[in-house]
């Protein structure tokens, strides 16, 4: 019978897989209005490790309340700031490094597992209704969706944001050779 693990054994886990970490993901989250869906987006970002996100439209602000109710605390565990314009925000990932991912149905998009998602990542994502802007689109390095085979056309912002953060970060962590050396460390550790 399995049992749930207890709080040490779960900082025990996250450890080992913080050592398989070292590519770094931001976030552009541009007019995404939903208290619930910013507030799910901030929880799987400090959950994933995300380092860095810009706000930009007409984005509710993390510190509102309603977005705590879902967030959990996670709002004051990620470095966050807003910018005017998403082109704006695309520049400032790029000048810190960050390769710039739409995820977007949009022409000329690649899916998601085939997407260049090594490396230093910031992850762009748009509103409710109408997803990523234009101008947000054309500033991006690479635009990436998510397939789908169902009846629904597309998915719910923060989950599609979950989505992508976690296939970034299984990319990383599936690399055999970097895998194999943590695992090594961490058993040297935990012994």
């Amino acid at each position: 019978m399995s049992t749930q693990l207890r709080p040490t054994d779960v900082k025990r886990l996250n450890r080992q897989w913080r050592r398989r970490t070292e590519g770094r993901i931001a976030l552009i989250v541009e007019s995404v209005t939903q208290p619930f869906n910013l507030g799910s987006i901030l929880r799987s970002g400090a959950a994933f490790g995300v380092e860095a996100l810009w706000l930009t439209g007409n984005a509710i602000d993390p510190t509102h309340p309603q977005v705590g109710k879902t967030a959990l605390g996670s709002e004051a565990k990620l470095h966050w700031e807003r910018l005017r314009g998403s082109a704006e925000a695309a520049r400032a990932a790029r000048a810190e490094g960050f390769r710039v991912v739409a995820v977007e149905l949009a022409r000329d998009a690649v899916p998601l597992h085939e997407a260049p998602l090594e490396g230093d990542v910031c992850l762009a994502v748009g509103a409710e209704d109408h997803g990523c802007s234009p101008a947000l689109l054309a500033e991006a390095d690479a635009l990436a969706y998510i397939p789908q085979i169902g009846r629904v056309g597309s998915l719910n912002v923060a989950v599609a944001t979950a989505i992508a953060i976690a296939e970034t970060r299984r990319r990383e962590w599936q690399d055999p050779d970097r895998a194999a050396a943590t695992d090594a460390a961490g058993a040297e550790v935990m012994n």
